[in-house]
């Protein structure tokens, strides 16, 4: 065999899960009774109904502000619209009217004399908010137009409101409530439902995941330095195949540890220690972070939806080297190593061409050992070299 020049790469492996990352609940408000539910794995994007109680729907739209008002255009005044905001103004109606319902004192009115300021009695004002501005911007991605998206919710958002209400079968008010939209980062995979038909609305019944599958790796919080993101790591799957994977992200807490606790109140037990103890005993295991690995594409994966995956990575690299396999390696009495010649009998000093049929030794420094080869170098070492394995 020759000494070559290659790549070594020592790859260190840790196990992993393959899924959809964790389960999210929907922070849904619609009150009612449970009427429909979406089927686990079923993909909903934006628009589509995430679930219906008393037979309306909870619709998904994207973004990252929870929907935590009614939105709807405000009347000043008196009037009975129920245009709703966040709940000031009290009342079934919600509070962006201002209305009595909210039981809020009533200001003295100004002397006849007096022209009264603000908007007169029925007169409508726009709601603003960011989270105007993200329902908007939804509303315009569903294909509805004729307002403008911005922080403030006009009689124009509610016209077009009232066509998006009109298509999803409901009355037509031109107001949105709290429980009728539901936000997600994008489009999600439902994870399971924790109802069933015909019990009572309430969040969190229904969880989602993200539509990718990833690789999430418990990886010991003292042995992270692989796992910054960016790095590139080979994920062996259950099915013999492997697939290229980025990190993506290092979680920024660890884990209590296996068997640690408590345990140090001082006192008796097997996990005390009169110096309060280190928590639980030897045997437990070390406290670990979460690692998340992801894909370029999902098509390498396969139909594998979920699964228990080996990740290898790179724990030191060295390029450009001079390398042999281990087994050609020869220990040394004073120490060290070095490599058999196998010259074909024309060099002097190799075994077949030396008359005395001796073998040549050359000395070498050893550095990384990575894959069944060791990085060799000396000043007698060069690439093409023939050498054997020792006997």
């Amino acid at each position: 065999m020759r000494v070559t020049r290659t790549t070594l790469t020592d790859q260190t492996e840790v196990e992993g899960q393959l899924d959809h990352g964790p389960q999210v609940p929907f922070p849904v408000k619609a009150k009612g009774t449970v009427t429909w539910l979406p089927a686990t794995g079923t993909t909903l994007r934006r628009g589509q109904t995430v679930m219906r109680a008393d037979d309306r729907p909870v619709v998904l739209l994207y973004g990252s502000l929870p929907m935590y008002r009614d939105l709807g255009v405000v009347r000043s005044g008196r009037t009975a619209g129920h245009t709703t905001g966040d709940g000031d103004g009290g009342g079934t109606g919600g509070g962006v009217d201002g209305g009595t319902d909210g039981r809020s004192p009533a200001s003295p009115s100004p002397p006849a004399s007096e022209p009264a300021s603000g908007p007169a009695a029925g007169a409508a004002a726009p709601l603003r908010g960011m989270d105007v501005k993200q329902f908007e911007s939804n509303l315009s991605a569903l294909g509805y137009s004729g307002f403008t998206v911005d922080e403030s919710y006009t009689d124009l958002t509610a016209h077009a409101v009232e066509r998006w209400q009109k298509d999803l079968g409901l009355p037509q008010t031109g107001r949105v409530g709290a429980g009728d939209v539901v936000y997600a980062p994008g489009p999600v995979r439902v994870a399971g439902t924790s109802a069933r038909v015909g019990d009572e609305a309430a969040g969190g019944q229904v969880s989602y995941t993200s539509t990718s599958r990833m690789v999430t790796v418990d990886a010991p919080a003292a042995d992270t330095d692989w796992a910054r993101r960016g790095n590139r790591v080979t994920v062996d799957l259950p099915d013999g195949r492997s697939a290229r994977g980025t990190v993506a992200s290092l979680g920024s807490d660890a884990s209590s540890a296996s068997g640690t606790g408590d345990g140090g109140d001082g006192g008796s037990g097997a996990g005390g220690g009169t110096d309060g103890g280190t928590g639980g005993g030897a045997g437990g295991k070390s406290a670990t972070v979460s690692v998340v690995i992801t894909f370029d594409g999902q098509e390498s994966l396969g139909r594998l939806q979920s699964g228990p995956v080996t990740v290898r990575y790179a724990r030191e690299q060295r390029k450009d080297v001079l390398a042999v396999p281990v087994a050609a390696l020869t220990a040394l009495a004073e120490g060290g190593y070095a490599l058999e010649l196998a010259d074909d009998g024309s060099r002097s000093g190799a075994r077949g061409g030396d008359p005395g049929g001796k073998s040549r030794f050359v000395p070498v420094r050893t550095g990384l050992f990575a894959g069944g080869k060791v990085e060799v170098s000396g000043p007698g070492v060069r690439e093409g070299m023939k050498v054997r394995i020792p006997r």
